[in-house]
């Protein structure tokens, strides 16, 4: 099996990712680009309708922060300048979802999950065990990881159907670039995970996602 080169300590590095943690889990996120949902007329939505979007919005906004984690531990673990940038670039893009759905569970009355700060955590370091397996494995769990995104996603579509314009906004814009990201690390040679672990990462994703629509 293939192992990445041994990573020197780098305090001030330590430092900065700290304060990307404190700043992802505890700040108001601003995105860089306007969210899809500031052009769409906000509709007359019914309170149930209301209630269920914000909780959908809410765990969009929990895997968004474990995807900062995934990132930025996928990253301290990689030695490859050319994995690197397609983590930077990602990570910028999910910066922006991040802000997107955080948002919207403001406009629709919501909150974001309590358990935030223990996803990441477990996201961190499992990107950050991933990055250790070697590149090919790194890109292929991020881009098992976007695959499942997408299909998360998906349901959160169907499920709105034809109701809350401006969340569905949001949401198609999340996947279409979280297919960006999967085929980007396709492209760079990601490795095919094995379907127990493919399994795992599904039950893992189910216990976050039905946690973070209640808590």
């Amino acid at each position: 099996m293939e192992i990445s080169s041994h990573t020197r300590f780098d305090p001030d590095r330590c430092i900065l990712e700290f304060d990307k943690a404190l700043r992802i889990l505890y700040g108001d996120p601003v995105a860089r680009r306007p969210s899809p949902a500031d052009t769409v007329v906000e509709e007359d939505l019914g309170d149930e309708v209301r209630r269920d979007a914000a909780a959908l919005m809410r765990v969009n906004h929990c895997g968004e922060v474990c995807a900062q984690a995934l990132y930025q531990g996928q990253a301290l673990a990689s030695s490859n300048d050319h994995v690197k940038d397609a983590l930077a670039k990602a990570a910028l893009e999910e910066a922006d979802h991040l802000a997107w759905s955080a948002q919207r569970v403001r406009e629709l009355g919501g909150r974001v999950s309590v358990l935030n700060p223990l996803w990441y955590a477990g996201s961190l370091a499992l990107g950050y065990a991933s990055g250790r397996l070697g590149e090919r494995w790194n890109l292929g769990f991020l881009a098992e990881t976007e695959r499942q995104v997408e299909q998360h996603l998906q349901r959160h579509i169907d499920r709105l159907g034809g109701r809350d314009a401006k969340t569905r906004a949001v949401i198609e814009s999340m996947q279409a670039e979280e297919t960006g990201h999967r085929r980007t690390a396709e492209s760079l040679g990601a490795r095919e995970l094995p379907e127990p672990a493919r399994l795992g990462m599904r039950l893992a994703a189910r216990l976050m996602t039905t946690l973070s629509y209640w808590i």
